[in-house]
């Protein structure tokens, strides 16, 4: 074999003449020249590949670090704001509870004062309930627990709304019945002069029916409304001299007659025990006091029985 080498073109070729041993020789360098190289090339790449490898590994792994501490940072931050949310809602729960006991003591009391055993709150029997103090920390409940307490206490709550709204009308039914209901004396002192039924007259001695009752006393005396009512005259009447009239509703009107001064007009509402004239003997009188009556429906009742009703 030969091999012609030409390093210049302006001079002449070389010719390199191999046999088959040299030939085999320069196959081999060649042969081992591309291991060498092949081998070099596979080991930087490895190399190479292992360093890219472990940075990546090393910022993947300080990424997930940080995502784990991050992650970490935030379920500490939500159990702790779940805690706090938690032992706040046990406190509420627990004051709650306190004044629905106080309600039912309050409830029970009013009951007592109003006579009223048809509306039982309780009070008087509370669930037992106590301890020592625990030794270790409180556990807070959890929150299914709260719930059901709170849907408990919810039930409760509108029982005794329920209740207390029942007692409310009933205790203001009985208020307004109290003001509203004719009862009580007219004046404070002096004395009854004349009784409701037949009498003789003072004024022409027959035997007349007398629709009141007379009660005496000083000139001047304050004259007080027996309930609560409007006023419907206030002015001269014939007989009656100055007369109040005042309309206490469900058909009851009371009569106040002969007084020397009014001191309401027509319209105007008044309470029971209000100063509403004063004492006099205007009309058909022999003296200072007052003519009281007591209608219902238009039909005169004996005041009477309704002087010890205050």
């Amino acid at each position: 074999m030969q091999i012609i080498l030409i390093p210049n073109a302006r001079k002449g070729s070389n010719r390199l003449a191999l046999n088959a041993t040299g030939l085999c020789v320069v196959f081999l360098c060649v042969l081992a020249g591309g291991i060498g190289l092949f081998y070099s090339g596979y080991h930087y790449a490895v190399l190479h590949t292992s360093e890219l490898v472990s940075s990546v590994r090393q910022q993947t792994t300080s990424i997930w670090a940080d995502e784990l501490s991050e992650q970490q940072h935030t379920l500490n931050k939500m159990k702790s704001r779940t805690e706090q949310v938690l032992e706040a809602m046990a406190g509420r729960l627990s004051m709650l509870q306190g004044h629905i006991m106080r309600l039912d003591a309050l409830g029970s009391r009013l009951a007592d004062m109003a006579n009223l055993d048809d509306i039982q709150f309780g009070a008087d029997n509370p669930p037992g309930m106590g301890g020592p103090m625990p030794a270790n920390e409180t556990e807070l409940p959890n929150a299914s627990d709260l719930i059901r307490s709170m849907d408990s206490l919810e039930n409760t709550l509108n029982d005794r709304s329920e209740k207390l709204s029942v007692m409310e009308t009933m205790l203001l039914n009985r208020h307004l019945q109290e003001q509203t209901l004719p009862g009580g004396r007219p004046i404070k002192g002096g004395w009854v002069s004349s009784l409701f039924g037949y009498r003789t007259d003072p004024l022409t001695g027959k035997r007349e029916f007398h629709e009141g009752m007379d009660f005496a006393g000083k000139m001047g005396t304050p004259v007080m409304a027996v309930a609560a009512g409007i006023i419907t005259w206030a002015g001269p009447r014939y007989g009656y001299g100055n007369l109040v009239e005042i309309s206490h509703g469900k058909g009851y009107v009371t009569h106040y007659a002969h007084n020397s001064k009014i001191l309401v007009d027509v319209g105007e509402k008044v309470e029971k025990g209000e100063v509403i004239a004063l004492m006099g003997s205007t009309g058909r009188s022999t003296g200072p006091h007052v003519h009281f009556e007591v209608l219902r429906y238009g039909k005169h009742l004996n005041p009477r029985k309704y002087l010890s009703l205050k």
